[in-house]
């Protein structure tokens, strides 16, 4: 599977002839929270086994793959797009900021990215969008798992100061638990308005 994921990434290296990096996000969906984005070019010659889409991943070995992808890749960036820019752009349009901050943070300047999913218009470099990337790519794969964890992290932290909303348990996704919290708190704000607007 790994060896796969590493050839899919290894024909546009060789159509390129220069760095691929893969990119991906987390958290585009939450009620609360950040968006995150992470930027990975992977080392040719230091596979990195049980790399997978971060979902299918426990916590244990998302955090494990963590630091093996930040030790061991070419270069990686992990970026953000606030609550408040998210609230005013969109979630799409702060993706793509999060994204691009992602691949400026590389200390090597990509030649071409793989953009998880189907939309990479406004990438900041010569880019294709690959569906279902986490589960093709090496490189969006590491991605992936870099901003998942990075996210998960930032809202742990998050959940420290607003206990009332129980962020370590869901994250800040539209859980029963949690769009009950904001029916009866109110939203704080880390929470995205416009996505809580219906719940109020």
């Amino acid at each position: 599977m790994v060896g796969e994921l590493y050839r899919f990434d290894e024909n546009f290296i060789e159509l390129k002839s220069g760095f691929v990096a893969g990119v991906d996000e987390a958290g585009r969906g939450p009620l609360a929270g950040d968006v995150f984005a992470a930027a990975v070019i992977l080392d040719r010659d230091c596979m990195i086994e049980g790399l997978d889409d971060s979902k299918k991943l426990s916590f244990k070995k998302r955090e494990e793959l963590f630091e093996k992808i930040i030790n061991n890749s070419l270069a990686y960036g992990i970026a953000t797009a606030s609550v408040a820019e998210i609230d005013r752009m969109n979630i799409l349009e702060a993706t793509v900021l999060a994204m691009n901050r992602a691949i400026k943070l590389l200390k090597v300047n990509p030649d071409f990215a793989l953009i998880d999913g189907n939309y990479s218009k406004g990438i900041v470099c010569d880019n294709i969008a690959v569906i279902g990337g986490d589960r093709k790519s090496a490189s969006i794969a590491a991605a992936s798992i870099l901003a998942k964890v990075s996210r998960d992290r930032y809202m742990l932290e998050i959940a420290d100061k607003y206990p009332i909303y129980n962020f370590s348990k869901h994250k800040g996704y539209g859980t029963k638990e949690h769009i009950e919290a904001i029916k009866k708190y109110g939203v704080c704000k880390l929470h995205r308005e416009k996505f809580c607007r219906k719940f109020i």
